[in-house]
């Protein structure tokens, strides 16, 4: 069996949904710009020798419909032979695409291939445009936990894992004070940065105006954040309860692309790999707390990398709520210290399909910088899963 070999990964900034640097972008256009990137950053390879682009989107419709991967390597430029395919799990989905591409390399079926996500919030809601449930999840008992919405699946997270609302709260805090921290010192040197044009009229001259703007930062953490102001915010999914809009992840836009290679790819263009992709895992869990979800895959994906949680030296845990990433760390007993040392979701953001290949970019690049030999990412994922996959940097 074949290594797979990452030797490019990219992401944009991660921009707030609906308010925010995106808000008139596009996600195929986000995509397109991450794909050129992933491209230029891996010197001497031929865009025609792509043989498929898989991209992550949770909402697969209006704006990121009609296969968005495919789409998006119109857009791009790329030759009309490179394919595209649009795989949905969730908020698993751009992690779940690099573990397909790796597998066509590690079976031989491919050497060259492009994983990824995009997502946009802002143009399509969660859960899309229309909603339509099948009638037996409100009819049967067994399946009505698949309609609760995600703040309800983290209230009860909170209740079974005795997880503290001063303790969601603390984590919150922390998310946002280790991101901006980031931010202020070593950067995210894996985003690519987004011009953004936006049309203004001059009302003087009678004319447009076309105005442009650079993106290069991730635009969620907000400086002055304590955790006493985090406190004093209301419960938002039940009156009683302890999650708050401070403690769970934000809604966002963004995009994030990873070339994938094979050994012989490597030699031929004589690049400079960044990491080999290790393992991935998925796992099943009951939807009412669905945030647990890792819980059942983490086990998982060190058995098929053969390695110990103890030899993990990095771990994006996507926060996508402060209880569910509270309740994973205590029942797997991870190492505080390791997990999201540049924050997580609840600062940075959660572009749903994308925040796999985003997480996965963000870590191998900070891998790089920082040391370790061992980085895994981790997500729950909506009706009841969980994945896990692991890097071993190069």
């Amino acid at each position: 069996m074949q290594e797979a070999y990452i030797v490019s990964a990219v992401r944009t900034p991660v921009a707030k949904a609906h308010k925010g640097h995106f808000r008139n972008t596009r996600p195929d256009d986000l995509l397109a710009h991450v794909l050129r990137h992933s491209l230029s950053a891996t010197p001497g390879l031929d865009a025609a020798r792509v043989e498929d682009v898989i991209i992550g989107c949770a909402m697969p419709e209006a704006e990121q419909g009609m296969n968005v991967a495919r789409i998006g390597v119109l857009l791009a430029g790329m030759p009309d032979n490179v394919p595209g395919v649009t795989v949905n799990r969730f908020c698993s989905s751009g992690l779940q695409t690099i573990a397909s591409a790796a597998d066509r390399i590690r079976l031989g079926e491919a050497e060259v291939m492009i994983a990824g996500g995009t997502e946009s919030m802002t143009m399509v809601p969660m859960m899309g445009h229309k909603i339509a449930m099948n009638p037996d999840v409100f009819s049967n008992d067994e399946n009505v936990a698949i309609a609760y919405g995600m703040g309800i699946t983290a209230e009860k997270v909170s209740q079974r894992w005795g997880i503290s609302r001063e303790d969601q709260d603390q984590f919150a805090f922390d998310s946002h004070r280790k991101a901006l921290a980031a931010i202020d010192g070593s950067g995210f040197p894996e985003i690519v940065p987004y011009t953004v044009q936006s049309h203004v009229p001059d009302l003087q001259s009678g004319a447009v105006r076309v105005v442009e703007h650079v993106v290069d930062t991730d635009e969620g953490p907000r400086r002055g954040t304590t955790a006493e102001a985090l406190a004093k915010l209301r419960p938002v999914f039940q009156a009683d309860g302890t999650v708050t809009a401070g403690n769970s992840s934000q809604m966002s836009d963004g995009a994030a692309a990873l070339m994938v290679v094979s050994e012989k790819v490597v030699k031929e263009l004589n690049l400079e790999p960044l990491a080999v992709f290790r393992g991935f895992s998925v796992a099943g869990v009951e939807p009412e707390v669905m945030g647990i979800g890792p819980i059942a895959a983490i086990p998982k994906v060190l058995k098929q990398s053969g390695i110990s949680k103890d030899q993990l030296d990095w771990i994006e845990l996507n926060e996508a709520f402060a209880a569910q990433a509270l309740a994973v760390i205590k029942d797997v007993d991870l190492d505080p210290s390791k997990v999201n040392p540049k924050g997580g979701a609840i600062a940075l953001g959660h572009p749903l399909g994308a925040t796999g290949a985003v997480l996965s970019a963000k870590m191998i690049h900070a891998m790089r910088a920082e040391g370790g030999k061992y980085g895994m990412v981790t997500m729950c994922i909506g009706t009841g899963m969980g994945a896990a996959g692991v890097f071993e940097i190069l």
